[in-house]
């Protein structure tokens, strides 16, 4: 019997990439992939959980799908990805919906597990982290022009407030050679757009190369033919190097973005966070990257509400957003995650408190964000087409400073040939709604 299995992958892209490969396997052993878990024999929930509002969500999806259970639609639940290595006593325990519990580690064995739970033995499997694979094959699930490149997996960082190295272990880099090979075959399929992440890619290559080595890879991969944009996420700010900038100024087929997770600005708070750096040297560093990458577009993420943040240190972090004008940012209140060195700090702030500061910054990025799309008026700009949009009744894409899923779109009515999902088209921008970018392609 061929059985059906389905998988709703929640979080980040990385956890997604996981899911992709996992995809694979469960082809390779000649089980049928469905993408309706609701017509699925076994379903998996690849689960996150970064912050609460993520483990929050990631166990709402295992009750909604535990319904489906219920009236007999699916036959077994199998929990996987943060939440399950996270929580690996806890979930059967406290969700006894679930049929097997699967850590990281576990992931080459899926097929396995997933018969034998069809079989009606339930399962808790939990391997060293480090057995999770760094190479295989995947099943892409993003659309058919970009994909994400994970380049490390874990991490060596140990931001105090952050439960990823205990979750996924040390930093692991893959090498480039297996790296340029992955990269190469998803061009190959049609991919466009990579997108290269880890959850510090500015580290990459120094456990296994002895050095950073990210400018040596997007150099290698600035070479495969068929790729036309290369976008770098998640570099830590006290790791960009000249070579780094230079790379990225030089090479043609590298977007003029860049993800800085900067959290904070203020140098206590940031030393609290175990994170470097100051309002002055931020400023500094920005200014540099901005000077020497002309036409960059920065991104960033704040936490506001930090265990110990003062009025006047949130203050100045609104200050600073207000100066350097970030053209993407998100701000989130503080998520007090258990087990983490800032859960055991004092001076925790209530949460009504962390709410209003993150909504202050988020309410002037606005403002800013207003200033960015108007000043796009009349503008010509590249946009890959992402499809059309029923309800506005026009097509939307990105242009290179849009990041896939976390960044805006740019609506415009299409010339007399209508665009393909995934080509690349002129627009001339002429209005913003909200703030997003209204135009016309040329």
């Amino acid at each position: 019997m061929k059985y059906k299995v389905g998988i709703v992958s929640l979080g980040c892209a990385k956890n997604q990439v996981d899911a992709e490969m996992l995809l694979a396997r469960l082809n390779e052993e000649h089980f049928e992939i469905v993408e309706d878990v609701a017509f699925s024999d076994a379903a998996i929930i690849n689960t996150c959980a970064f912050i609460e509002p993520a483990k929050k969500e990631s166990i709402e999806e295992i009750l909604e799908l535990a319904k489906l259970k219920d009236e007999g639609k699916i036959k077994c639940l199998i929990v996987t990805g943060c939440l399950a290595e996270r929580y690996k006593e806890e979930v059967m325990r406290q969700l006894p919906e679930v049929d097997a519990c699967v850590g990281i580690g576990a992931n080459d064995k899926i097929a396995e597990i997933i018969t034998k739970t069809l079989n009606g033995t339930k399962q808790e499997v939990f391997p060293p982290k480090d057995e999770l694979a760094l190479e295989g094959k995947r099943i892409q699930s993003t659309p058919r022009h970009y994909a994400y490149l994970k380049i490390a997996e874990g991490c060596d960082n140990h931001c105090t407030y952050c439960a990823i190295p205990m979750i996924r272990g040390k930093y692991r880099s893959r090498t480039i050679e297996n790296l340029i090979k992955e990269a190469s075959w998803l061009a190959e399929g049609g991919v466009k757009e990579l997108i290269v992440i880890a959850q510090d890619t500015s580290y990459y290559g120094t456990d296994i190369y002895g050095k950073a080595e990210l400018p040596k890879l997007l150099r290698e991969l600035c070479k495969i033919e068929k790729l036309k944009w290369i976008r770098v996420l998640y570099c830590y700010p006290e790791r960009i190097t000249d070579e780094l900038i230079d790379t990225i100024a030089n090479e043609d087929k590298i977007v003029k973005y860049l993800d800085l997770p900067l959290q904070h600005c203020d140098k206590d708070v940031l030393k609290r966070m175990n994170r470097k750096g100051d309002r002055e040297y931020l400023t500094k560093l920005i200014a540099k990257l901005r000077d020497r990458i002309p036409g960059l577009t920065l991104r960033s993420t704040f936490i506001a509400g930090f265990p110990g943040e003062t009025e006047e240190q949130f203050e100045q972090l609104a200050e600073f957003a207000k100066e350097i004008k970030f053209q993407r940012l998100g701000c989130f209140p503080y998520s007090q995650e258990e087990d983490t060195p800032a859960a055991r700090l004092p001076d925790q702030i209530d949460e009504d408190t962390k709410l209003k500061r993150a909504e202050i910054i988020m309410e002037q990025q606005q403002l800013i964000m207003e200033e960015y799309a108007e000043d796009m008026i009349g503008k010509e700009v590249e946009v890959v087409c992402e499809g059309f949009d029923k309800i506005a009744g026009c097509f939307y894409g990105r242009t290179a400073g849009d990041c896939p899923e976390v960044d805006g779109n740019i609506f415009f009515t299409p010339a007399a040939i209508k665009p393909q999902t995934g080509s690349f088209v002129k627009v001339r921008i002429i209005d913003y709604i909200g703030i997003d970018p209204v135009g016309e392609m040329i």
